[in-house]
């Protein structure tokens, strides 16, 4: 069983990040905080935030901007253009499940500044969510090569404390069904729980077929989500 006071920090993991291990990451103006450009388009505000805090996140992104709450509950004012909305669920790794890291890591090498082209390259192909030229400043990244071309990869996103979020998880239309982004994940959780951190995940609702893996390899859902995106005016 998951103690809420443990994981009070997952309700707001944008926030929770940008304020602490992704400190040097931030962009900030009063209550309000976003990510440094390229690196995320993330930005965190107060559930019950006041008119100032919008303008102040207006002021930070720039007129016409994507605003990605993630799973903010806050309301923006009605200027602010809807884009997206999309239901998700947030889901836990199990202290319970066995991760078996050591087998995982076989055949799996780290990906760098060196690597982003081919990373951009694969995330064009398969689309597993937002990255951007300096998303991977975030965390470590690791990928699998077949004949010398990246073909799966995954990584680590946010980062509020005591936690890490897997996340960029997608292999190449001809590698799938081989079992890479099980390999991935799996070394990705001996990684995070060997720092003494706990692994989470955010997953689109309708992705049935992921939501199926992440249980299979010891994943918990631990509550449903809104992610929602605006344009600044």
């Amino acid at each position: 069983m998951i103690d809420r006071r443990d994981a009070a920090v997952l309700d707001d993991p944008v926030g929770e990040s940008l304020r602490s291990r992704h400190a040097h990451l931030a962009r900030r103006l009063g209550r309000a905080a976003t990510y440094l450009p390229a690196v995320a388009t993330f930005s965190a505000v107060a559930a019950d935030c006041e008119p100032q805090v919008w303008a102040d996140l207006a002021r930070l992104l720039g007129p016409g901007e994507l605003a990605d709450l993630f799973s903010c509950a806050a309301t923006p004012p009605p200027d602010w253009v809807p884009v997206f909305v999309l239901n998700g669920r947030q889901m836990i790794w199990s202290s319970n499940a066995r991760a078996e890291s050591h087998r995982a890591e076989s055949g799996v090498v780290e990906l760098g500044a060196d690597s982003v082209p081919e990373m951009h390259d694969l995330v064009e192909r398969t689309r597993p969510g937002p990255f951007w030229l300096r998303t991977h400043e975030l965390g470590s990244y690791l990928g699998i090569r077949e004949n010398g071309r990246l073909v799966a990869m995954a990584g680590e996103r946010l980062r509020p404390p005591g936690w890490t979020e897997i996340s960029a998880v997608c292999t190449a239309p001809e590698a799938r069904g081989r079992g890479h982004a099980a390999r991935l994940v799996t070394a990705l959780v001996g990684r995070i729980t060997a720092r003494g951190e706990r692994p989470f995940l955010h997953v689109a609702e309708s992705n049935t077929g992921a939501i199926a893996l992440y249980e299979r390899l010891g994943f918990r859902t631990y509550q449903h989500v809104t992610f929602r995106g605006f344009r600044t005016p």
